[in-house]
């Protein structure tokens, strides 16, 4: 069976079939995997890698390399044939330990842990929206940075998708939003081979994808013979000449092409051929069915003149970079900061100048919101990190996170830093970590914590991937009112903090909410929530109780008993809009002679990050009467609360009714936990119930 009924190049023909031979190979090695889409895309991607796509096997972290993602991650052994045949430092022995443990070709592909891979894929869609998030970002930092005669960021976004990306939802979302920008940087294949797992999408998917692309406002072309290679260069060479729209190209594949009994099948997509099939397809394609994991020295040294090229092409970068530095200073150093992301850490550089910025609130300036608090950090910061860029889930006005001093972000105007995503909080999530997956952007993104479930999977994805997001969650409880029970959350604060590498801060006021700012931006290594009040909250009196940068720290005593004689006779625990609470209550306390610690812990996870003479400082082990209060699920906090304490939540969905109703028909009243406080203190044997 030919590559194609057209002539090609002999070479051109062993190559494509060297990557089909060793993903069929290391599937069946490893007995399980994908073998099918490998085998039908391998032509495409050849195409692309050899032919197209820039980039330095040399050095996988070059600024202006093109991205690669495979959106189909669980045709993985595509990429990693590609990635060892070009010489990324993967192994043959590496492909033969896919899918092993502790091997650096596991099944997906995963960032962080084989070079070349940009994202972690593998639920579908997710890829595909991770590559508009790059597009996203590489179109701002070259319209920052890009000057007549200095094309610093001039790459583009690749990508293979497949017919279960198409189905996903968060793939419409992006492509739409990807159309509205006019990504003309964004080029994707559609691997078209008409099978899913259950059979044949005709069982489910009928509709004219390419009428639909075009409907979003994508340049769409066909190739019909997913094995011509020329087709598939033309194509190419016209998505690439498109600079006004995304570029989508649908391929007519064949899945596990070659294969006399599986091609065309799903017994191919998510199954090894087994051997006897391997034998008989490697014989079809003119190989040796004797030999296992071969690559022809002929094509390896063709794949491998990728090396020089990108060596070069990373050469003559960093040439017109130095002409660059010299005609733009400042603009070369802010760039060399942010891509050493010096702004977090390096407290004497100038680049640090926001930390210098960030609010201070009076207690005589009456009650804010922490979003609105939140809002005027954003602002107060925004000019002196040129890296922060974000917006909302069409919620700006009430998530307040519009950066003032700034355009929006749209076609004509890519230097605007306030994104509109649209209703579309799903592919917010994965856009958000395709800007974070690119150097010289801290992005954020924002809508009310209870639509954070639509964000659930590329949140999980970009904790697992260690990128860091900033995620603005706003109407934090059942205190936002009158939309009642499905807006209100209830649940969702501690599902945040389940996810592991995930990073969760509810401040208490307003200079809470600046220190919760410098904390995420600081923070490396996974994304970070603040989490934040619609209603009005007292500032505190910082005077009195002292400086909030303990919030850095994830709790600090907040206020202490009189002379701090060690004599206290319980902790009051709490977060967000209830620490207020708790000082009210902690002043009863010490009218009637009991002794309480109230302790602001605003992250758990930042908690965990401290040392255990710390921890203990602020939560003595000895002192085992601890009543914590939430407005949220308890769950989760015996963590912090010994069994002779308490833990005061909310086990039931809310009402709708003004926010502070429904926070007094629930008990999060001084009256309320003060009985509570009293009772775990010893001082009355029973409590009054509130209903």
């Amino acid at each position: 069976m030919p590559i194609s009924d057209k002539k090609q190049d002999n070479l051109d023909i062993l190559s494509v079939n060297t990557i089909r031979t060793l993903s069929m190979d290391a599937v069946q090695k490893a007995k399980s995997g994908h073998p099918g889409m490998p085998m039908g895309a391998a032509p495409m991607a050849y195409v692309l890698w050899t032919k197209y796509m820039r980039f330095n096997p040399s050095n996988p972290e070059w600024l202006n390399r093109d991205r690669f993602i495979l959106s189909a991650g669980h045709g993985c052994m595509l990429q990693y044939s590609l990635l060892y045949l070009t010489g990324y430092g993967l192994t043959l022995d590496d492909i033969k330990q896919f899918r092993q443990f502790g091997s650096r070709t596991p099944g997906h592909p995963e960032l962080n842990h084989t070079p070349g891979i940009e994202v972690t894929t593998g639920p579908l869609g997710q890829g595909f929206a991770n590559g508009v998030g790059m597009a996203i970002a590489q179109k701002f930092i070259a319209e920052r940075y890009n000057k007549p005669g200095y094309d610093i960021f001039d790459y583009n976004i690749y990508a293979i998708t497949s017919d279960g990306d198409m189905m996903e939802g968060v793939s419409s979302e992006a492509a739409s939003i990807a159309g509205f920008l006019k990504l003309g940087n964004l080029v994707y294949f559609y691997d078209d081979n008409h099978i899913s797992i259950e059979g044949s999408t005709d069982l489910t998917f009928t509709e004219d994808v390419s009428k639909r692309f075009e409907a979003y406002g994508w340049h769409v072309q066909f190739v019909e013979d997913g094995n011509d290679i020329e087709a598939l260069s033309e194509a190419l060479k016209n998505a690439i000449a498109e600079k006004d729209k995304p570029s989508l190209i649908r391929v007519r594949t064949h899945i596990a092409y070659g294969s006399p009994n599986k091609q065309d099948t799903a017994d191919s997509h998510g199954s090894p051929l087994g051997e006897d099939e391997v034998k008989l397809t490697k014989k079809n394609l003119g190989w040796d069915p004797g030999k296992y994991f071969y690559v022809p020295d002929e094509v390896l040294a063709h794949f491998r003149e990728a090396k020089e090229k990108g060596k070069q092409l990373e050469h003559e970068w960093k040439e017109l970079f130095v002409s660059y530095k010299k005609e733009y200073p400042h603009l070369a150093e802010e760039l060399e900061m942010l891509d050493k992301q010096n702004y977090r850490n390096k407290e004497n550089d100038k680049f640090t100048e926001w930390k210098k910025h960030l609010p201070v609130f009076k207690k005589e300036e009456g009650s804010l919101a922490t979003r609105q608090a939140s809002g005027k950090v954003i602002n107060a910061i925004a000019d002196y990190l040129p890296a922060l860029m974000g917006g909302s889930a069409d919620l700006a006005p009430s998530t307040d996170t519009l950066i003032k001093n700034s355009k929006s972000f749209a076609p004509g105007s890519y230097s605007g830093r306030n994104m509109h995503f649209g209703v579309r909080e799903h592919s917010m999530g994965s856009i958000l970590n395709g800007m974070a997956a690119t150097k010289g952007i801290i992005p954020y993104g924002a809508t009310f914590l209870v639509f954070s479930d639509y964000m659930r999977p590329p949140i999980r994805l970009a904790a697992i991937m260690g990128l860091r997001p900033i995620y603005v969650f706003t109407h934090d409880s059942i205190g936002l009112g009158e939309d009642g029970p499905t807006h209100q959350p209830v649940e969702q604060l501690m599902a945040l903090r389940l996810i592991p590498n995930m990073t969760v801060i509810r401040p208490a006021d307003a200079n809470e909410t600046s220190f919760a700012w410098k904390a995420a931006i600081e923070h490396t290594g996974g994304p970070v929530a603040i989490v934040l009040t619609r209603q009005k909250l007292p500032i505190i009196d910082r005077d009195k109780y002292g400086s909030a940068e303990g919030v850095t720290k994830g709790a600090y005593i907040l206020s202490d008993i009189e002379g701090n004689n060690g004599n206290i006779d319980l902790i009051l625990i709490a977060t967000g809009s209830e620490v207020t609470l708790a000082l009210g209550v902690k002043d009863k306390l010490q009218e009637e002679g009991i002794n309480a610690r109230v302790v602001s812990m605003p992250s758990w996870e930042l908690f965990e990050k401290q040392d255990d003479d710390y921890k203990e400082k602020v939560l003595p082990s000895n002192i085992r009467k601890r009543l914590a209060i939430e407005a949220g699920i308890p769950a989760g906090w015996r963590k912090y609360v010994t069994e002779e304490g308490e833990v005061f939540g909310v086990n039931k969905f809310g009402e709708s009714a003004p926010g502070e109703v429904v926070m007094k028909e629930y008990g999060f009243t001084v009256e309320n936990i003060l009985l509570k406080a009293k009772k775990l203190a010893g001082k009355i044997e029973k409590e009054i119930p509130v209903k």
